[in-house]
């Protein structure tokens, strides 16, 4: 394994020209009306890198801007049933938790921040009443390769109604020895007798939100937890065999620097999570009012962001970690890392996963299921999220059905971002095309791509560089995006007016 010499690596990282910054792509949260569309006058490097920051995650194709409300609750219900008329398909579960304690103030996730219990209990109810609902129409196999519970805050619930809701879940669905079942921890919200509840449960893995543990950057984000909780959590987890542990890191946060972000990632690197996401933040306050909490003055440029992004990669590179795709890091070890290494990736909306490709059924307000060929999602306000399962009527507010089109998109965006690379055979063979013929378009448009060293377009394959997978895999995968391409053009054609 090779040392990691964080002094050297900052020391090299502050002294960068302003050349070195531009070139510097990073991920960045997607928001579906971003239109894609980069100004003129910039560099091949730059426009690459502005392009890259507006394409989507691709948790999902089509995605979640392109649901439509004239799919409702029949709908889904409609492919709960069809379930068993496909062949077998493995299936996942997601519940969304949205309460939390406190407010944190760069949050962008659905969220209920109260002291009132009793609301928790009231929803708890509403969980329990739309798995009844989801349980009466499914058919098809029962057995869970994942289970996720997400939120706001889920480990908020007390241990109880943690064990009553895992208890319902059981009832109408089976756990398997080779699935996985994570929950997100805040750790300020856990102790060791919720930790037990959630191992007895049936949970094997963690996703620990740790953000930063600089405390200047904690207090402006009112997110205070020292490192010293975060490890004490950690080895619980282990000590309690828990199978693997995901970090979550954010870069971008206000009041972050070089030195302090390097001291965090070298802090996370010494508790040797599995798992590391290091998301990027986004800053709208114009639409997440929590944000508007931040002062704008205690924000890094964006240069700054960029060497914060680039120094915490080359720490993780220089302690072993491997980089999975994007924002995503694990350990050579780790069943992700062999997952990348052997081509079994996948991608859902819980990110990139060792499973195989999941109907996801998904409880909770705001929450998206993937059944067969359709999305849906649920309402989300609580309080109409209540009222509809209160009627006993599926809280469903819209969703989309996938044409064929969108599912070999799907499948070809899928394997650039798992893959890197697309084999045309596989997708001709799969869907009776001829590759070259039916994105004809699109590989003209992979063009600046390939002149910038970040694809190679080979006769029978369409391959992501090390580079590019580095900078630019979502932005190669956008080009097979029908919507959002459709929608930059429109986006021009407007300005052109």
């Amino acid at each position: 394994m090779k040392t990691v010499k964080p002094h050297n690596r900052r020391r090299e990282l502050c002294t960068r020209d302003a050349s070195r910054r531009s070139t510097v792509s990073y991920p960045v949260q997607w928001h579906g009306d971003d239109s894609g569309s980069g100004p003129v006058g910039q560099t091949a490097c730059d426009c690459v890198e502005r392009l890259d920051m507006r394409a989507p995650r691709y948790t999902s194709y089509p995605t979640a801007d392109r649901f439509v409300e004239a799919f409702g609750p029949e709908d889904h219900a409609r492919y709960l049933a069809a379930r068993a008329l496909q062949p077998a398909v493995p299936l996942s579960l997601y519940v969304h938790i949205p309460f939390c304690s406190a407010l944190c103030y760069y949050c962008a996730c659905n969220k209920k921040i109260t002291q009132d219990y009793a609301k928790a209990e009231r929803y708890i109810e509403h969980l329990i009443s739309e798995l009844s609902m989801v349980d009466s129409l499914l058919s098809g196999d029962r057995r869970l390769l994942q289970l996720h519970f997400g939120g706001g805050t889920p480990t908020y619930l007390k241990s109880v109604d943690l064990q009553r809701l895992m208890n319902a879940i059981t009832e109408r669905f089976s756990l398997t020895s080779a699935g996985e079942y994570s929950m997100e921890i805040d750790p300020r919200t856990v102790d060791e007798e919720k930790m037990n509840v959630l191992r007895e449960a049936g949970f094997n893995r963690l996703s620990l939100g740790v953000q930063d543990f600089d405390v200047d950057v904690q207090a402006a984000i009112n997110r205070v937890q020292p490192a010293s909780l975060v490890a004490s959590v950690l080895d619980t987890g282990r000590q309690l065999g828990f199978e693997s542990t995901n970090f979550d890191l954010i870069h971008g946060l206000p009041r972050q620097t070089l030195a302090g972000f390097a001291r965090t990632v070298e802090e996370v690197i010494a508790m040797r999570p599995d798992r590391i996401a290091l998301y990027n933040y986004a800053h709208l306050p114009s639409r997440f009012k929590a944000q508007r909490l931040i002062n704008p003055q205690d924000m890094p440029s964006p240069e700054l962001k960029q060497d914060i992004f680039c120094l915490a990669n080359d720490l993780l590179d220089s302690a072993g970690y491997d980089y999975i795709g994007m924002d995503h890091f694990a350990l050579p070890e780790d069943g992700l890392a062999n997952a990348r290494r052997t081509g079994r990736l996948h991608r859902n909306f819980q990110g990139y996963s060792t499973q195989p490709d999941c109907d996801l059924v998904a409880i909770g307000a705001s929450s998206i299921s993937r059944i067969g060929s359709c999305y849906s999602q649920n309402l989300k306000g609580l309080n109409e999220y209540g009222d509809r399962v209160s009627q006993n009527i599926l809280p469903t507010q819209r969703g989309v059905e996938l044409s064929r089109d969108d599912i070999l998109r799907r499948a070809v965006i899928m394997a650039i971002m798992c893959q890197g690379e697309i084999d045309k055979s596989t997708f001709e063979i799969g869907y009776l095309i001829d590759f070259d013929q039916y994105f004809e378009e699109e590989l003209q448009a992979l063009q600046p791509l390939v002149e910038s060293g970040y694809v190679q377009l080979e006769e029978r394959c369409v391959r992501v560089t090390a580079l590019g997978r580095r900078k630019a895999l979502r932005m190669v995968g956008s080009q097979f995006d029908r919507y959002l391409q459709q929608h930059q053009s429109r986006s021009r054609f407007s300005t052109i007016l």
